[in-house]
């Protein structure tokens, strides 16, 4: 499977020319004979919105966005990140992945970061789930940026049979590390490289650059293989392009292995989780 990942600086609250930017890169992908192409979250947007959400969400059913994005799916798959309003004045941080002119499915960002440089919940609800939804090269599951780093999130979609995890981010650079432009790059990618090699599945991470309201995206996009070989990685803080061949064979291979998905007792771990939650003190 040959896919790409399109690690761009979207403008702020300005869906048209963020659409025509998608619509470059989705042509450029199709140059590369690439059967799926993957954009950072809120790509359709920008990240910083904050009282520019209501003006810059969009029902996906009926937007005419959605409607150019489907046109554009029938020969090339493409993940979005999107400002979506679910029901009228409820705002979630959405992630769209469409195919044959369909929307196949959408996740809702569950974990809403808001501290310090980051105001999420001020804006947008919460999503309640992590679904694993088929697609002709298996099973995958979708996160948006600070989801990736609940690492119960991460079993959910293992538990769930994700043989490819995609997760698109708006991540800022923050911190030094040597070798890396920014500490907390280092971050995603060891967390990219574990959950890759303890899911057995194929980690997708594709975060934007450019600065908003102060903040500098980091980039860094990369892919991790089943066994948590890093396959590809794009440039820190630079617009970039990339492109891997993912080989679904390396699913099996590995999984004969690394026994971590064949061993997994989801039904232990939820009488755990209920027994904790039930003798929670606050």
């Amino acid at each position: 499977m040959k896919i790409s990942l399109a690690q761009i600086s979207p403008f702020l609250g300005n869906i048209e020319k963020n659409i025509k930017l998608h619509e470059d890169y989705i042509e450029k992908a199709r140059q590369e004979n690439t059967e799926l192409i993957i954009f950072p979250e809120l790509s359709l947007t920008g990240y910083t919105l904050k009282d520019l959400v209501e003006l810059t969400a969009v029902n996906p059913s009926t937007h005419p966005v959605f409607q150019r994005l489907k046109e554009m799916s029938r020969d090339i798959s493409i993940i979005v990140g999107f400002a979506e309003e679910k029901d009228r004045g409820l705002y979630y941080n959405s992630s769209a992945y469409l195919s044959k002119g369909e929307i196949i499915h959408i996740h809702r960002k569950v974990f809403l970061p808001t501290y310090g440089m980051f105001e999420e919940e001020k804006f947008f609800c919460e999503g309640k789930n992590f679904k694993v939804f088929s697609t002709p090269y298996g099973n995958c599951g979708m996160m948006i940026c600070y989801d990736f780093l609940h690492y119960g999130a991460c079993y959910l979609l293992m538990a769930g049979k994700a043989d490819v995890i995609f997760v698109i981010s708006a991540a800022p650079g923050r911190g030094a590390a040597g070798g890396y432009q920014f500490e907390s790059s280092h971050m995603w990618e060891l967390m990219g490289e574990a959950i890759s090699r303890f899911s057995t599945a194929f980690v997708i991470y594709c975060n934007r650059v450019g600065c908003e309201d102060g903040k500098t995206f980091a980039g860094g996009s990369f892919i991790y293989n089943p066994s948590g070989k890093l396959l590809a990685k794009a440039a820190y803080v630079d617009e970039d392009f990339i492109t891997a061949d993912l080989r679904i064979e390396d699913l099996r291979d590995t999984r004969k292995v690394l026994h971590y998905r064949r061993d997994t007792k989801p039904e232990i771990i939820l009488e755990a989780l209920k027994r904790i939650v039930h003798n929670y003190e606050d």
